[in-house]
């Protein structure tokens, strides 16, 4: 080993990507447009505001269309019944706070993986549906119903982003 590898420390993936994590929170604002509403947020705390207030159920619509998938497979992801949905949305009715975070969540994913993909929205949405290896051979969409899975889903879109796909 030369001199200068044995005095750098070793490359920490997770620190590394919860760094970029943080600071792209920080510097980005998010926003999603539902109900007639705009709902923006450039921080985490922010976002906590809007997830104690909900959101229509009109962005599951949305979701479905920035993902190219059926209503019916957003639903399955939110773990909501199509007939709850279809009342909960004629009342214009507010989302719990629970399926508000998942919404938000996956519209932050989105849209970095978008900006990993260079707005090349038909490669992200590619790679949504493939096996990932980073991911234990799953698909980065069978993720996307909790919190821990988007968590892994960014993981490995920053692994895509920084070059660092072990």
């Amino acid at each position: 080993m030369s001199e200068v590898a044995s005095k750098t420390k070793p490359f920490n993936t997770r620190k590394s990507v919860d760094k970029a994590m943080e600071l792209g929170s920080r510097s980005v604002g998010r926003y999603l447009k539902a109900g007639g509403k705009t709902y923006t947020w450039t921080n985490q705390l922010e976002r906590v505001v809007i997830i104690r207030q909900g959101i229509p159920y009109e962005a599951i619509e949305l979701i479905s269309k920035r993902l190219n998938q059926p209503v019916k497979s957003v639903l399955a992801i939110v773990g909501m019944p199509q007939t709850t949905y279809n009342k909960k949305k004629s009342e214009q009715a507010i989302m719990d706070s629970r399926d508000t975070e998942l919404i938000l969540l996956i519209t932050e994913l989105i849209d970095y993986g978008l900006d990993v993909f260079n707005k090349e929205e038909d490669k992200f949405l590619r790679w949504l549906k493939k096996p990932n290896i980073s991911l234990g051979g799953l698909t980065p969409e069978s993720l996307l119903d909790t919190t821990t899975g988007i968590d892994e889903v960014r993981y490995s879109l920053n692994r895509i982003e920084f070059g660092n796909f072990a």
